[in-house]
């Protein structure tokens, strides 16, 4: 009576270790990682093989065109100068851009606010150097006397302010005029914006 015991431990024992080769069969573990990693291995030992790309070394080349049978210089001379005449082969000629085009006039005023815009940043940057130094302290004790008695430093930065507000204002007349001009030629206000 002992013997059924050990026989049915024996029976048991084999069929767990068998179990996990089975769980390698199945389709599905329930794990959507392995099974779409299983799934991708099965389609790569099932796709076909990739088809021959051919390339210019694999391809001989075209010869070329024989060429046409030779005729007298003057007749050659001839066709040469009917081809050069053809529409068909003639070179379409850049045309010349209208000075009055709506193109042209919005391309002009915004080359004329690009440097307003770029000179009334330049006399931001220069007042406010002009402010720093109104407030500067200069560790060399002579260098402070005499900015305090000659005040060279912010004269020069006070000139500079005055001839960059003075470009920003030749600028903008520059721009009204350019308005003027467009409004005289018949064109849109609207261009200048």
């Amino acid at each position: 009576m002992r013997r059924i015991p050990v026989l049915t431990a024996l029976a048991f024992a084999m069929a767990l270790s068998c179990a996990p080769a089975r769980a390698q069969d199945q389709p599905s573990t329930g794990n959507p990682v392995a099974d779409a990693a299983r799934k991708a291995r099965e389609q790569k030992k099932a796709a076909a093989k990739p088809k021959k790309v051919f390339t210019d070394d694999d391809v001989k080349p075209a010869e070329p065109p024989p060429a046409p049978p030779a005729a007298s210089d003057a007749a050659t001379a001839s066709d040469q100068a009917k081809l050069e005449k053809s529409p068909a082969t003639a070179q379409p000629q850049p045309e010349a851009e209208n000075p009055n085009s709506e193109k042209a006039w919005r391309k002009r005023f915004a080359d004329q606010h690009k440097k307003i815009s770029d000179a009334e940043l330049e006399l931001d940057v220069l007042q406010r150097e002009a402010q720093k130094a109104d407030v500067q302290y200069y560790s060399d004790p002579q260098k402070a006397m005499q900015e305090q008695f000659t005040r060279t430093e912010i004269n020069e930065k006070n000139a500079k302010i005055e001839a960059k507000k003075r470009q920003v204002a030749d600028l903008k007349q520059q721009l009204s005029d350019m308005e003027d001009q467009l409004r005289a030629s018949g064109g849109d206000v609207g261009w200048a914006r």
